[in-house]
């Protein structure tokens, strides 16, 4: 049956698609984990809700839309915590209700759900495009170049902020870091659906800092832990005719669990 499934497009596509969400989830992931800003992939996925309910509305391709609303979410939640003094988990609370409420008036507008609405909250990562695949792959050579270059201000800016804003091209690598993880918020609807994006964007990291040693140890488990969750996941989903996006949260969050074991041993 694997063999059969490893030959079938849609499931190449799929897991293609999945590994390289799961590297830039789990690599920016922990940085967002060490700032204490782990639930803004949740506030931004809520609040790109409302840009693809817009999409929707307006017949404009709803990834677009949702990645424009992701975008202005993001640097809105940085200019919040920024000047207007507002705490991390504020500021994503404010835009995440922001965009559910401009969600729920189209949705209302247009009387109700749809079945594009549906693959949006739940995610559909087995019907991923070749396009998509051509957005996921820009993403992911993004994410890796810009982690790359802007290590050392990663680093300190996760640990000591006014350390990290001493360093030169700190505000650019900042502004940067908003637009990608708005870019991971987008890429990880199609995988899981907006109610589940949080997972790739938490659990690896937080799974990762339990028993590494060092900053890059971090960074490697946690790619290890998201991506093969994501490989298992779609396979198990497919074997056992089973919803892909939950299957796959539900293996990452048992890695972590057998950290929890790992310690207590």
């Amino acid at each position: 049956m694997i063999v059969e499934m490893l030959q079938t497009g849609f499931m190449q596509r799929a897991l293609l698609a999945g590994m390289m969400i799961a590297v830039v989830t789990s690599t920016l992931g922990v940085f967002l984990v060490l700032r204490k800003l782990s639930l803004i992939g949740d506030g931004l996925a809520h609040a790109s809700f409302g840009g693809i309910a817009i999409g929707l509305l307006v017949g404009v391709n709803a990834y677009i839309t949702g990645l424009v609303v992701a975008v202005l979410g993001s640097v809105g939640i940085h200019r919040l915590m920024e000047r207007a003094k507002a705490y991390g988990d504020s500021a994503i609370a404010l835009i995440l209700s922001t965009g559910m409420a401009v969600a729920v008036v189209i949705i209302s507008y247009v009387d109700g759900f749809t079945v594009d609405i549906f693959s949006y909250l739940f995610g559909s990562i087995l019907m991923t495009s070749r396009l998509d695949l051509a957005i996921i792959a820009v993403v992911l050579a993004a994410t890796v170049a810009y982690t790359v270059l802007f290590y050392r201000q990663l680093v300190y800016y996760s640990f000591n902020r006014e350390l990290a804003q001493m360093q030169t091209n700190s505000r650019m690598s900042q502004d940067i870091f908003i637009v990608l993880i708005a870019l991971a918020v987008v890429i990880s609807i199609r995988a899981v659906g907006i109610l589940l994006v949080t997972a790739l964007v938490v659990v690896p990291p937080l799974t990762a800092l339990q028993v590494a040693e060092s900053f890059k140890q971090a960074l490697i488990y946690s790619v290890t832990v998201g991506v093969t969750s994501m490989v298992l996941g779609i396979m198990l989903a497919y074997v056992l005719d089973l919803a892909p996006s939950g299957v796959i949260v539900l293996v990452m969050v048992g890695f972590f669990l057998l950290t929890q074991i790992y310690e207590l041993s």
